[in-house]
């Protein structure tokens, strides 16, 4: 301590100077006693503060004043929860039976998905985590990172395979409006031919890049463009002018609730991202975190239930699984929604690209590579880039329905809401209690218990619904935009076309 090290100093100093006299001594003596004194008042005060520095540092929390404060992570929550799946929404209303029962499924979920934020981020202090990779890291060990990784590229491939679809459907819907339904006749205005060759163009060298972060402006105006669309889907609906199918009150089977559980949670699903986010806060603390995720996720609903709503009052059973096809592009205002989201989805697809690319990259780095080089690291770099982005164009063209790819991922969203967040609760919860002296463990740990229980439940729901749904053969709902004699299907081969005309 600093008061008792100048106490021995000027004891030390004393002792050697001889010439000191006796009455000067005495003086010096009682100088000595009142540092001693103000050396024992501050001893405690001085060690709280140095148990309250190592706690805080122990759990993560501190102040960063080059963070971002709590309105900005609000909007970073938002911009990562808010996207393609708002599209979908109105027809998976439908699907599950109208807007009471999906509404009150979404008000279930969302309790879920909050706890799960939160555990998230408590975990994350632990070891002041930075990734969900590393989380995974804390609570799962090597082995949770690696197949945390796995399942974050995954999520992220099929994320991007429906930015493609979005991409396709709105130069459908355009150029249905502005030249008519045989505009796929011409090879050059065909989405087989369009997604591949305006990605090759606007995406494909952006997904090179070793960093990511000159997109950051573009993604800010990724949430004004959700904003505008769910705003013209409420204008579309107070204006009128469109006769909507069935309005279902209630779903024909109690099971139907389960089909809006995919697109719910693929909607919700900002927990890959939240860690990266709270990592940056200004004010790294579960408070903070828990009023700025809590209001993110309330902009969210509005967003997300305002437009499924109206969206699905406008058309009913009529309503298509990109709500946006359903409204003509005729309409300058229509138009400029479908340039928006095929702007947004061209520079969102490029983040998505990069997180999976980096996934796969740790992967191989730490399963095949000892030694890396700055050659072997841009190889990986290029050749995963290259490979990802021909097969998300190819499925992209053989996939033309978004609800099916979001079915999947919906699959996937159900382990990061809840698989994830329960293996954490779990884990840490052992770690500060092996022997679960507390009823405060054992009550987190039935809570863990439950939460893997509901994922795993899930994820097997969801992803035999999905699988059934696309070996069965059952319909899309898209619209035969495309208007071809003999064919079936909503999209037309440029080769089929060729060989039979």
């Amino acid at each position: 301590m600093a008061p008792d090290l100048a106490v021995s100093v000027c004891g030390d100093h004393m002792e050697a100077d001889s010439g000191i006299s006796s009455e000067n001594r005495d003086d010096h003596e009682e100088g000595r006693d009142e540092l001693d004194g103000i050396s024992s008042d501050l001893e405690p005060i001085i060690q709280d503060l140095d148990n309250l520095v190592m706690t805080a540092g122990h759990r993560g929390q501190g102040y960063n004043p080059q963070g971002t404060g709590t309105l900005a992570t609000v909007f970073l929550i938002v911009n990562a929860a808010l996207g393609a799946g708002l599209l979908n929404f109105p027809e998976q209303y439908h699907k599950a039976g109208g807007v009471l029962s999906a509404v009150m499924v979404q008000a279930v979920l969302l309790v879920f998905i909050m706890f799960a934020l939160v555990i998230l981020a408590s975990t994350a202090n632990i070891k002041n985590s930075s990734t969900l990779q590393d989380v995974m890291y804390t609570a799962c060990g090597p082995w949770g990172q690696r197949v945390t990784s796995f399942i974050v590229a995954i999520y992220c491939f099929g994320t991007c395979i429906t930015f493609l679809i979005i991409i396709g459907d709105q130069f459908d819907r355009a150029f249905y409006s502005l030249i008519g339904p045989h505009f796929c006749y011409n090879w050059y205005l065909n989405r087989d031919f369009i997604v591949p060759a305006t990605c090759t163009v606007l995406v494909l060298p952006m997904c090179y890049s070793k960093r990511i972060d000159f997109l950051k402006y573009a993604s800010i105006m990724g949430v004004f463009t959700i904003v505008y669309v769910v705003a013209l889907i409420l204008i579309q609906y107070a204006s009128g002018g469109y006769i909507p199918g069935e309005i279902k009150k209630a779903p024909d089977s109690w099971l139907d609730v389960f089909n809006v559980i995919p697109v719910i949670c693929f909607g919700y699903q900002c927990h890959v991202s939240v860690i990266p986010i709270y990592s940056c806060m200004k004010h790294k603390n579960i408070k903070s975190f828990t009023i700025a995720s809590s209001t993110a996720i309330a902009i969210c609903v509005f967003t997300y239930t305002g437009a499924a709503t109206f969206g699905y009052l406008t058309f009913g059973a009529n309503v298509l699984d990109d709500i946006l096809e359903n409204y003509s592009a005729s309409n300058v205002w229509v138009l400029i929604a479908l340039i928006s989201m095929a702007f947004k989805t061209y520079t969102t697809y490029p983040i998505l690209l990069f997180c999976g690319r980096e996934g796969i990259s740790s992967l191989v780095k730490d399963l095949c590579i000892r030694e890396d080089s700055v050659t072997k690291e841009r190889f990986r770099r290029v050749g995963i880039a290259t490979i990802w982005f021909v097969l998300s164009i190819i499925l992209a063209i053989e996939i033309p329905d978004i609800s099916k790819v979001i079915n999947m991922l919906g699959s996937l969203a159900a382990v990061f809401i809840f698989i994830f967040p329960g293996l954490c609760l779990l884990q840490s919860t052992l770690m500060s209690d092996p022997s679960l002296v507390t009823t405060k463990s054992k009550l987190k740990i039935l809570f863990s218990v439950f939460f893997l229980l509901i994922g795993t439940f899930l994820f097997g729901v969801i992803l035999t619904q999905a699988l059934i749904n696309d070996f069965s053969g059952e319909k899309s709902s898209k619209g035969l935009l495309c208007q071809v004699p003999g064919k079936e299907k909503a999209k037309l081969h440029y080769s089929t076309y060729m060989l039979v005309h």
